[in-house]
């Protein structure tokens, strides 16, 4: 899996998601590759899209596309300022990924030295996180090559996120959790949207 994340302040949020709406009923039908994405803002109107492709060059091949190039346009005209992209294809599921019924997504922006380290912390124990996290529907983990990530998780809602948030690992866990997230930044999205290849 390729994922594709940009990141940008936007005032326009009825504008953006209209936007991103039409992209997926016009122009998604036909982008190869395309599997769907993760939308929302967060509290600060800063704009993050998580969008998935089977692979980079699927990605690239829809990039390339004029319809493509007209609606990032249109949604460049919809920033504020600057925008951030970050690609990657070392990407890792947890649950099989993320969940359209989520209400609440979390985005945890890092950077590690050990990628594998990491990819470890989030697939060790599957079983005993969802038993212990049952507010987690899924996540993403997408490591870009200098150890930057974005893990994308989709919780039930925010309240059984927040209540989940106050139970503790395993000792063990947390260790782990502690080195991967020091400097992390985390991302609220309370009204996530999120569009799917049909």
């Amino acid at each position: 899996m390729f994922i594709q994340v940009m990141q940008g302040k936007c005032t326009q949020q009825d504008e953006m998601r209209a936007l991103s709406e039409e992209w997926a009923e016009q122009s998604g039908p036909d982008a190869v590759g395309w599997l769907g994405g993760t939308y929302g803002f967060t509290d600060d109107g800063t704009f993050f899209g998580v969008i998935r492709f089977t692979d980079r060059d699927a990605a690239m091949a829809n990039s390339a596309r004029p319809q493509t190039n007209a609606f990032a346009q249109r949604m460049a005209a919809l920033f504020d300022g600057p925008v951030e992209f970050h690609d990657s294809d070392d990407v890792t599921l947890l649950f099989n990924g993320g969940s359209d019924e989520a209400g609440f997504v979390q985005i945890i922006r890092g950077k590690v030295d050990d990628p594998a380290r990491l990819r470890a912390v989030m697939t060790s124990d599957p079983e005993g996180l969802h038993a212990m996290r049952p507010d987690i529907l899924g996540a993403t983990l997408a490591i870009e090559d200098d150890g930057t990530f974005t893990e994308t998780v989709a919780f039930t809602d925010e309240e059984s996120a927040r209540a989940g948030e106050t139970s503790p690992p395993p000792p063990e866990i947390a260790a782990e959790l502690d080195w991967a997230m020091q400097g992390a930044s985390f991302h609220d999205l309370r009204n996530p949207w999120f569009e799917s290849a049909r």
